[in-house]
């Protein structure tokens, strides 16, 4: 398959992924076999699906193009592996957040009231109102963009993200949490990421953004 695949993929701080050394605005080619976990550049083409490998307090992120051969794993999440990636543009963790909504309401069936997900590395994502996504997958994520509405993950290195207005999220130790506050509008106000025992935030307690934008516990 040689067709240019729009994905996803984050970094550490100093721009490197399984240490090779990436750049803004580069493409990267690999000679040899293309297999998922296990050899040639891989990214995901669903947003969240990054934070199960680098979570939002500690990596950075960008919007890439794969192509050439590309090997994707059966069953798992929307990991691929490709030999050839085009680091496009890197995204600041707000314009993130931004195109993981996108992609959820153009994949997602909107009549979805609820999904829950128990294997390790995967999503589970709601996009309804007053509904709930929970996920107790290690490395996994829960994301939920309904207003008045909750994300939950239980596994190691997993990431809850509600974005709707007066939503909210916990996560456990290991974990973060992705919050953000709107006006009665919908415009989004204030946005932000922690993980679980920094900022005050502790493990398996729901939080809300308040309209200063600080983390605050929610019922």
């Amino acid at each position: 398959m040689t067709k240019e695949i729009v994905t996803y993929k984050g970094f550490d701080k100093e721009l490197k992924c399984r240490d090779f050394q990436f750049e803004i605005g580069k493409t990267f080619n690999h000679d040899g076999k293309v297999e998922v976990c296990g050899s040639g550049f891989h990214a995901c083409e669903y947003p969240f699906d990054v934070f199960g490998y680098y979570p939002p307090a500690d990596g950075r992120f960008a919007e890439t193009i794969s192509f050439g051969t590309t090997n994707r794993e059966e069953g798992g999440d929307t990991k691929i592996a490709s030999a050839s990636i085009m680091i496009k543009a890197e995204l600041n963790l707000s314009q993130f957040i931004q195109r993981g909504i996108e992609w959820i309401w153009i994949k997602i069936d909107k009549s979805l009231e609820q999904q829950i997900m128990t294997g390790n590395q995967s999503a589970a994502t709601n996009t309804g109102d007053q509904s709930a996504a929970t996920n107790t997958g290690n490395r996994s994520a829960a994301t939920n963009t309904g207003d008045q509405s909750a994300a939950e993950v239980s596994g190691s290195q997993s990431v809850a993200a509600s974005f709707g207005i007066e939503g909210k999220a916990r996560a456990s130790e290991g974990g973060a949490v992705v919050l953000c506050y709107r006006d009665e509008d919908g415009e989004l106000i204030h946005i932000r990421a922690s993980k679980v025992g920094e900022n005050g935030i502790k493990p398996d307690t729901w939080y809300q953004l308040n309209e200063d934008g600080e983390f605050v516990e929610a019922a």
